[in-house]
């Protein structure tokens, strides 16, 4: 049981529809799988769909089209039900069917064309490289990448794509404090900034210098403090205090880069190598990989971002403010305008985004999703409304918001600040829980859901863990084929042969059923975006394997009953593989 059979279902229904009403011929025909078993296989509400138009009692209409469904050999009975439902009742031969599909088509069950093998562009994590990756990052790695798979299950032709912001402040920030650690060194004790990048790995970047190049780039403490402005007092928190801050770590910058010269590129190059081979080792050891790393940098290096500025300017869609150029983003539904070109000359963030985005449509891609944090959310309106003001559809854009997940350790929030160095990382999680844990919890929810992620339940072993729930499903079929003795290479192909028409009690028979969902649910999870769809089918689809593996023995003694049951197991260990790839998660075969 497949596609085909709704498909089926549906003509019949249209063949019933046009008995009794020719003129809705073309009504729509939607088929759902009741949430009660009692209810049978499928459920069509068409009847009360169509009753007001017709001007009939949904469940005399109803039993008008149940007389015209004409006979079909999978289906055992139709009877109407509440208040005009027509609910199908599928014979065993045709719930089954699902097991010999599913055995033939191996790593291809479930793979559809809805993507029509259109280009697609998957842009995710994309975190600023000014630190390691931290838990909140995890989420958006890990829901990215099965995104990306599941898009590609789904059929679209998918590129994997990181942006970084190798241009711009932060950037700057984190390579004066990598060069003020390095001053330690030598004696030049430099107030360390309170809003400087803190953690450890600075000092390590400094050391590495350091070693490199021994006192290369050592300036006296004197000029790199010169000129700047006074610190406010550490308990004050109040957008003044804050402003002086961010003022006296800018004075730093410009000492250092005109203290350093043509050296402060490599400090610069340095800080920036450092951070991003990190990411891509953290992200390569967590299974999530990337088929492009786009260099913001690159935007201005080509003039893309200045081309595309002047491109709104010719449109009519900037204006000059203060000696500064602003984009009429209100006009498209945002709530302010929004500044492109600093007074000092500097194109803002916004502007390199808006060129990063026209460089994608000119790449080609025919639908782009972007994987954002959830407080980026009021940043959708803008960047959708510089697409249109250039004369691009807006609608390709897609944008998934995730909420960062937060990790309770002994009861307590950790911190997540990349500034502070207070955080946990994504590797030290990932020592902790392991990799399937990390891939699987943080897409047990919607994207944009909160997410708790329970570090206890992760590395537990047991029913209530859903990753250990659903990898024991797998593993338990391994053993049974072991104990079988089938042949190791070849079970699949083998197994597509026993007689199905043996299983016949319930527990087979829901087996089955929920095998045969899972076309449906990469359809479903594809459309909205949603891998956690995957999620909770397999945790499903184990608890339906679980309950009949307790109920009934597996290798009896009846040759061809074991046979047909193994031929099950074997479906379910097929689909529980195809799933878990998706999600990123590993398919032991012993636990």
């Amino acid at each position: 049981m497949t596609h085909d059979i709704k498909t089926h279902l549906a003509d019949l229904m249209r063949a019933a529809l046009v008995s009794v009403t020719p003129d809705q011929a073309d009504a729509a025909i939607v088929l759902e799988r009741p949430k009660q078993a009692s209810h049978g296989d499928f459920s069509c509400n068409l009847a009360m769909q169509l009753a007001r138009a017709l001007k009939r009692n949904p469940r005399e209409l109803a039993q008008l089209l149940l007389a015209e469904i004409p006979r079909s050999p999978f289906v055992g009975k139709a009877e109407i039900a509440g208040a005009g439902f027509i609910n199908f009742h599928l014979l065993p031969s045709a719930k089954l069917d699902v097991v010999r599909t599913v055995l033939a088509q191996g790593g291809a069950f479930g793979r559809s064309t809805l993507g029509g093998k259109k280009k697609l562009q998957v842009e995710f994590v994309s975190a600023n490289p000014t630190g390691p990756l931290h838990v909140g990052h995890g989420r958006g790695a890990a829901y990215g990448a099965s995104l990306s798979n599941l898009m590609a299950y789904a059929g679209w032709d998918v590129t994997r794509e990181y942006y970084v912001n190798d241009a711009g402040r932060q950037m700057d920030i984190l390579a004066v404090s990598a060069w003020l650690r390095y001053l330690d060194f030598y004696g030049e004790h430099v107030a360390f900034p309170p809003n400087a990048y803190q953690g450890d790995y600075v000092c390590d970047m400094a050391e590495q210098m350091k070693i490199a190049h021994g006192d290369k780039f050592v300036r006296a403490a004197a000029a790199v403090v010169h000129g700047t402005p006074g610190l406010p007092d550490a308990e004050r928190a109040d957008d003044e205090a804050k402003a002086q801050r961010e003022a006296h770590l800018d004075t730093l910058i410009a000492n250092a880069k005109a203290l350093l010269g043509e050296d402060w590129s490599y400090a610069h190059n340095h800080v920036l190598n450092e951070q991003l081979e990190d990411c891509r080792s953290d992200l390569d050891a967590f299974g999530v990989h990337f088929d492009v790393w786009f260099s913001e940098k690159s935007l201005f290096d080509t003039g893309l971002v200045a081309r595309c500025v002047e491109r709104l300017e010719k449109a009519g869609h900037l204006y000059e403010q203060n000696g500064a150029r602003w984009f009429k983003s209100t006009a498209f539904g945002d709530e302010k305008d929004r500044v492109v070109q600093r007074d000092n000359g500097l194109y803002t963030y916004f502007a390199s985004d808006i060129a990063y985005h026209l460089n994608k449509y000119d790449r080609g891609f025919e639908r782009i999703i972007n994987v954002w944090g959830a407080d980026h959310h009021g940043y959708i309106p803008r960047v959708k409304g510089a697409l249109a003001a250039l004369d691009l559809d807006p609608d390709v854009l897609d944008v998934a918001l995730v909420q960062f997940a937060v990790l309770y350790r002994n009861g307590q929030k950790a911190s997540m600040s990349t500034r502070s160095g207070e955080f946990v990382t994504l590797r030290t999680l990932r020592e902790d829980v392991g990799n399937d844990a990390c891939r699987f919890f943080y897409v047990l929810r919607k994207s944009d859901q909160h997410l708790d992620f329970d570090l206890d339940l992760a590395t537990s072993q047991s029913n209530e863990n859903p990753v250990y729930y659903i990898q024991y499903a797998h593993a338990r079929v391994c053993s049974v084929l072991a104990q079988w003795g089938g042949a190791a290479d070849n079970e699949e192909s083998l197994l597509g042969k026993a007689d199905l028409a043996r299983l016949d009690n319930a527990h087979e028979l829901a087996v089955a059923a929920k095998l045969s969902e899972f076309p449906e649910v990469i359809e479903s999870a594809a459309r909205e975006l949603a891998p956690h769809l995957i999620a909770f089918y397999l945790k499903d689809l184990a608890a339906a394997f679980h309950s009949y593996y307790n109920a009934e023995r597996m290798l009896v003694d009846d040759v061809a009953l074991r046979e047909a049951r193994i031929a099950l197991a074997c479906a379910v260990r097929r689909v529980i593989r195809n799933g878990l790839a998706i999600l990123g998660v590993s398919c032991p075969q012993s636990m």
